[in-house]
Order: structure tokens, then C-alpha cells, then sequence
């Protein structure tokens, strides 16, 4: 199956060339590559959250494969995807499906099914794309969406995909896709995602969760932040680091109500 863009010409630049000079405008060439095991990246229009993903992706040695986790925005499909053959499209070309690693993934996973219908639509992975691809043509992927479960199988699903990463010994980055707090004034959204954020710098995916619940931060992804937390902890992490945080207020001038983008690496991995 090829999955085609469906926010191109919306969220990023249909011509390739465009997208290509506007990432360009947003990633740091010169930026120190770390060895890291997953990422925070956020998933907005680029004119919004381009500048962070830039700036967390221009951070990341790259490797092969990265399994790139995100929200269901859509509501369509089972409630925990993962698409396991195929090829993703985006302005920039084709992105192979590590069908080898996604099906290791599906043995081992009890929560993740195979399903198509939730990524047809989803852009929270699309959108990572282009940034990848402008660094590294060749790489693939290993698509995964998560919509409504409880903490505790976000917390399993991360494990699994940290004992099937293990188990074929494969060199791979994760991302969690995820904006942060939606539309709130600037004050109570930098005030709920230092919140966050911190929990997140600890590596704590219990309190993150707390957080979230007890706070009500409408962070869309924090489930894929849960279970990278969770794999990250069985990879090796050592510790994590906020490389940019905004909002949409910075973009539009409008603080009234705001939209948060972090970028955070999760460190580890290291030979």
C-alpha cells in the first residue's frame, strides 16, 4: 500500500521544492548530532512548530530506522496502530515501511494491531517526514498511532517496542509526535507544559500521566510521550534535555490564545 500525503499544500509546502528551501530556513546545519534514543517533536503547520522540530531533529544522529509514534486525531481505526508494509509519500519521495522491525513489533505487542485506516488520514506522523528526509533520503519507518487506552498499556506498548528493538538488535530513533497545551493563553499554557515538560526531562512517565489528568494539559500526544519514556528506560536512557520551546503566539502575535511546541531528545544509546 502507499500511503499519500494528505497535509501537503496545508501544513507544509506541496512543491518540493519550497518545502525543501522553508526546512532548510528551520534546521540547524551545524547543530552537534547527539546519540539519542527518541525525540519530542511537535506535528503543527511548519509556520507554527517548523522551528522546534528543526531544531530537535537538527540534534539526532540519525540511524536506519525510526519508529515514529503519534495521536489519532482522526478517530478512525483500531484504537492502537501499526502499519507493518508499505511506503509512506511526501513532497520529497518515498519512505519504505521496515516491515522486518514492524512485524517483530506486532508479534511481540499484545495492545498494537494491525490497521491501515487509522493512518490514512493522521498527520502527526506525516509531518515528520520531510525533516527526516531532508537529512537522510533513505530511511525508514515504522509507523505506530495511539488513541484512547490507559497508561499502563502506553507504558507496555513502549516496553514492546524497546524488547523487539532488542531482539533484531536494530539501531533506531523514536519520536514521539505531540503538541502540548492547546489554545490557552500564553501564561497558563507555558505554566501547564513546564509541567510537563519537567515530568518528561525526568524520564517519569507516572507523573507525566498525573500531570496530564490532574492539570487537564491538552497535550494530544502524550500517550506517545508515555511509551517513549517507557521504551527509552529499557533502551539505556540517560537522561533527556529541552532543545526549543514555543507557541503559536510567537508566529502570529496572538497570546490570547496559543497552542505550545516542545523539542526535547531523549539521550542514551551510546556504543
Amino acid at each position: 500500500m502507499i500511503r499519500n500525503p494528505v497535509v501537503a499544500g496545508q501544513f507544509y509546502p506541496a512543491s518540493a521544492l519550497e518545502l525543501k528551501a522553508m526546512i532548510e530556513a528551520m534546521v540547524d546545519e551545524k547543530a552537534k548530532k547527539e546519540e539519542v534514543i527518541g525525540l519530542i517533536s511537535p506535528h503543527a503547520g511548519y509556520i507554527y512548530s517548523g522551528s522546534v522540530a528543526g531544531a530537535v531533529i537538527s540534534r539526532t544522529e540519525f540511524k536506519d530506522t525510526f519508529i515514529i509514534i503519534g495521536p489519532n486525531h482522526t478517530g478512525s481505526g483500531k484504537p492502537c496502530s501499526i502499519m507493518t508494509e508499505g511506503t509512506w509519500k511526501t513532497p520529497l519521495g518515498e519512505v519504505k515501511i521496515d516491515s522486518e522491525l514492524g512485524k517483530q513489533i506486532l508479534a511481540t505487542s499484545n495492545h498494537l494491531q494491525e490497521d491501515k485506516t487509522a493512518h490514512l488520514y493522521e498527520h502527526s506522523i506525516e509531518v515528520q517526514l520531510p525533516f527526516l528526509q531532508y537529512f537522510k533520503p533513505d530511511f525508514k519507518l515504522v509507523p505506530i498511532v495511539l488513541a484512547y487506552a490507559s497508561g499502563a498499556i502506553y507504558k507496555e506498548i513502549g516496553k514492546e517496542l524497546a524488547k523487539s528493538v532488542k531482539e533484531l538488535d536494530k539501531k533506531v530513533v523514536i519520536i514521539a509526535s505531540s503538541d502540548m497545551t492547546h489554545y490557552e493563553p500564553q501564561e497558563s499554557a507555558q505554566r501547564k507544559d513546564t509541567q510537563a515538560i519537567e515530568a518528561i526531562l525526568d524520564l517519569n512517565e507516572d507523573e507525566l500521566l498525573k500531570r496530564v489528568q490532574e492539570l487537564n494539559i491538552t497535550m494530544c500526544g502524550y500517550a506517545p510521550a508515555v511509551s517513549l519514556i517507557a521504551a527509552a528506560k529499557e533502551l539505556g536512557a540517560t537522561g533527556a534535555e529541552l532543545v526549543k520551546y514555543q507557541t503559536s503566539g510567537d508566529t502570529t502575535g496572538d497570546y490570547s490564545s496559543v497552542v505550545g511546541y516542545a523539542g526535547i531528545i531523549i539521550k542514551g544509546g551510546g556504543e
